[in-house]
């Protein structure tokens, strides 16, 4: 693709991504580049303007030398580079996800050819829009592995193949495993120990449905813009293969990695996503990791409490749409805590399990506020819960920032 450059020369950590990502919003295509770039790769790149962040001001006296326009920016000031941008180096801003999402499709059509690519689809933003993306420039040479491993969200299984099958007419193989998983996870209660066999398993079932689709060529992944900034940061080289599948190279015979959306920061996956019309319910879809619902069962993982949580994820999520609140808050969801509580319930003592609500924002991912809910909507959450859910008798709301918690409880 061929759009104006501007350069972010990054020494200052994150400042650095904040920056890529307000010139990016002002629909001007940046890198964010270590500050060890040297001065040819810079010039090899042949950008309109570079902005250096933090202080490294020997480099600066090199780079003067380009004749190129330079900001150094020591803080996130829009105005200081929006006259960067528009006055001091007279750009036009064609940096529009609308058109860059089928500029993406063309690329990916010309790169893959009549060849067949496999993707590991997980139903969430990134694999979702590289499924759309790449079924957009090969059609049916694109098959998609979609493994419900039973640890997915309330009707969340339905809703992507629904999506895949009627929506887009994309090739789809849905492997039902949630018996296989569950049993690997009998009587496991170790955190890391239940994220590995979660990971492990879903890589074997992934082998077996690629062999019985035969030669592949590529394999593709949502690896998006902040992986590869990365990767970068210390110097080392800036682009790195992002194995999101890990041990698959190994076992699949295919020629090649395939990533459309490696230059997009997370908005402008959304926005392609958009662009290229997919619904926003699953565009907006929260945050998940890739463990599923198995991180936020504390303990042994069941299907019952796979299904209380379920429940109680469904609620809180229903209640904060109403609220309006849903695209204020970056992640929101329940957690089984296990712990059990005196109640009454139908005038009765009962005695229940524990949830607790979590809610974050988070610009980075790296540290976290928790979010103040109004106490009104809180209160229509607790009270739902704790009547539609019958093995709840308590609700509790998570107010710790990260740090020092995490933003899941395993």
């Amino acid at each position: 693709m061929n759009h104006e450059l501007i350069i972010v020369l990054n020494s200052d950590g994150h400042r650095g991504i904040a920056v890529g990502r307000a010139v990016r919003e002002m629909q001007v295509f940046c890198e964010v580049l270590s500050h060890k770039t040297t001065i040819d790769e810079i010039k090899g790149k042949d950008p309109k303007g570079i902005i250096i962040t933090g202080d490294f001001s020997t480099v600066e006296k090199d780079l003067a030398a380009l004749n190129i326009p330079l900001l150094h920016m020591q803080d996130e000031d829009e105005n200081k580079i929006s006259d960067f941008l528009f006055k001091t180096c007279v750009l036009k801003g064609d940096w529009i996800m609308e058109n860059v999402a089928y500029e993406l499709v063309e690329a990916m059509k010309e790169k893959i050819g009549g060849k067949k690519v496999l993707c590991a689809l997980s139903g969430g933003v990134d694999s979702t829009v590289v499924a759309v993306m790449l079924h957009k420039a090969c059609g049916k040479n694109l098959n998609c592995i979609f493994v419900d491993h039973g640890l997915m969200r309330l009707n969340e299984g339905d809703e992507v193949e629904r999506v895949f099958t009627k929506d887009f007419n994309i090739n789809i193989t849905r492997v039902n495993a949630q018996d296989r998983f569950l049993g690997k996870l009998k009587g496991v209660t170790d955190p890391e120990q239940k994220r590995k066999i979660i990971g492990e398993e879903f890589i074997r079932v992934f082998e077996e449905e690629g062999k019985k689709i035969g030669a592949v060529d590529f394999l593709a992944q949502g690896t998006i813009y902040p992986d590869v900034i990365e990767s970068g940061m210390d110097g080392s080289a800036l682009v790195k293969s992002h194995h999101n599948v890990g041990g698959l190279p190994d076992v699949i015979d295919f020629n090649e990695i395939v990533e459309p959306l490696r230059d997009l920061f997370k908005d402008e996956v959304r926005k392609a996503g958009l662009a290229l019309g997919i619904d926003e319910e699953l565009i907006y879809r929260q945050p998940f990791p890739g463990p599923g619902l198995g991180v936020r069962v504390l303990g042994e993982i069941t299907k019952e409490k796979l299904d209380i949580l379920r429940q109680t994820d469904h609620i809180y999520r229903e209640e904060i749409k109403k609220a309006g609140l849903d695209r204020k808050i970056w992640q929101y969801f329940t957690i089984f805590t296990g712990l059990r509580s005196v109640g009454v319930k139908d005038s009765a003592r009962a005695y229940g399990y524990t949830i607790a609500l979590r809610a974050v924002n988070s610009r980075y991912t790296v540290t976290a506020e928790w979010v103040r809910i109004p106490y009104d909507v809180l209160e229509v959450i607790s009270e739902r819960i704790t009547s539609e859910v019958p093995e709840i008798t308590r609700v509790v709301y998570d107010i710790t920032g990260k740090p020092p918690a995490s933003i899941e409880w395993e």
